[in-house]
């Protein structure tokens, strides 16, 4: 390869792309940050391009418990990044976006689209590009991982491919140009971004998707390109610590907890009103609590759709906690005797928090549209059940039956619940990928690896 001679340690060079890394509390960090760690315990030194702290700690929010559970051999490279939906700091704002904020962020809009056909994200493409040259530079990189969205962090791995030969991976968390939730296609066929797509998968090395609707989707588009498209499934991190069941059985009154941001794509007027249903229909239920923590979306901002709801909550035995750090997590669950399972509708969907919530053993309820690829993933789950429909009926239907389930639960029975979702352990689904590719990166001629 060109660059400088490596140093002494041997070990092959992971180039990481993340956006969103820690302290990033955004529902994607997750798979970043496990990412990166695996790599930095699995025999590979690792260097993360992302962006600054003030992004995540001035604006979007961040957690700093999860930062401080980044892998200490990785290197963090922070690449300057400037946004209008992520400056917050009015003091620091021209005059001219103080004074005409609307035509100051058009013509930035088109200015960044100009670099990359990626709002918001798309001027970000020089000084990312700029930054993966220099690490090579210093030390030779052996492999690039882009993980997106943003899509602009697949651009480090293409230009060290077309300039070096450096082979890299696209790991699709979400999709670019299908819409997970309707289903439909989010930008024309032939235009930029269609282009864009194509072009950064023919150069890829291999192509993750988070579960098997999205790849096939991408297959379908991309046909030629089948053979290097895998699923590599999210997974729980760390598995909650449940206290031991205590008391008798059956339980008298029951907790439901939601862990998980509230958007404004969560039905929670289905949830509401099938668990008011649910009240009058149970004495047990009528008893029992829902109990929801999280972010009110993505911005902190909360949906005109779950403003609209949350009045309801206090009449019906329903609170909202606000979110949990990190290191909050885990223990907040042992506080729980069910869990309550939902999101936006739509087949490509498999929420994050699948993984993490079998980890538990607690018996979980599915509010969501049933054909969501989660039912497939929890369809042998002890304890699971999703609902027939979103209507009030069978939303009530699904928790009554939850409720009862955990009523009864026996210590046992979480056990066995748990050695189940050990499937889902996230060095499980991600230690045969880097096997795989440490040996694949070895075994590329060096007229593939070094242009």
């Amino acid at each position: 390869m060109t660059g400088t001679p490596r140093s002494a340690d041997h070990r092959p060079h992971l180039l990481y792309v993340a956006w969103g890394y820690p302290p990033s509390r955004g529902s994607g960090v997750y798979r970043a940050w496990a990412t990166a760690n695996a790599f930095a315990r699995n025999g590979w030194r690792v260097t993360v391009l992302t962006a600054p702290r003030e992004t995540f700690t001035m604006s979007t929010g961040a957690d700093l418990t999860l930062e401080q559970q980044v892998d200490p051999s990785i290197r963090i490279v922070r690449v300057p990044f400037n946004a209008p939906a992520f400056a917050n700091d009015v003091t620091a704002w021209s005059r001219w976006r103080a004074e005409t904020p609307e035509l100051w962020i058009w013509a930035h809009q088109r200015r960044n689209l100009r670099d990359f056909p990626e709002k918001n994200y798309g001027s970000w493409r020089p000084a990312l590009e700029a930054a993966a040259r220099r690490v090579h530079a210093e030390d030779p990189v052996d492999l690039t991982i882009g993980t997106a969205n943003p899509n602009v962090d697949f651009l480090p791995g293409y230009v060290l491919y077309r300039e070096h030969g450096v082979p890299y991976v696209m790991d699709n968390r979400d999709a670019w140009q299908l819409d997970i939730y309707s289903g439909n296609r989010l930008s024309p066929k032939g235009g930029a971004v269609d282009r864009w797509e194509r072009r950064l998968i023919a150069g890829a090395h291999r192509v993750w998707f988070v579960n098997r609707p999205i790849r096939d989707w991408h297959v379908e588009q991309y046909p030629e390109f089948a053979e290097k498209m895998d699923v590599v499934e999210n997974g729980y991190d760390v598995a909650p610590v449940m206290p031991p069941r205590e008391g008798s059985l059956p339980k008298a009154s029951i907790v439901f907890g939601y862990i998980g941001t509230i958007s404004g794509a969560v039905p929670l007027k289905e949830i509401v009103d099938g668990w008011a249903l649910a009240r009058g229909r149970s004495p047990l239920v009528a008893a029992s609590k829902l109990e929801l923590f999280g972010h009110l979306n993505h911005t902190g901002v909360p949906h005109e759709n779950v403003v609209a709801v949350m009045p309801r909550f206090a009449e019906h035995g329903i609170s909202y906690g606000g979110p949990l750090l990190r290191d909050e997590v885990n223990r907040k669950y042992g506080d729980f005797d069910a869990l309550l399972l939902t999101f936006g509708a739509g087949k490509y969907i498999t929420g994050g928090k699948v993984y993490e919530y079998a980890a538990t053993g607690l018996p979980i309820v599915s509010v969501h549209d049933p054909m969501n690829e989660t039912s497939r993933t929890l369809a042998e789950y002890p304890g699971w059940r999703g609902v027939r429909s979103m209507s009030a009926d069978d939303v009530s239907d699904a928790f009554i039956e939850v409720a009862e389930r955990a009523a009864v639960q026996s210590e046992e029975e979480r056990v066995a619940a748990r050695e189940w979702a050990r499937r889902f352990e996230r060095e499980r689904q991600l230690l045969p990928w880097v096997t795989r590719l440490a040996d694949e990166v070895a075994s590329l001629p060096v007229k593939e690896r070094s242009k």
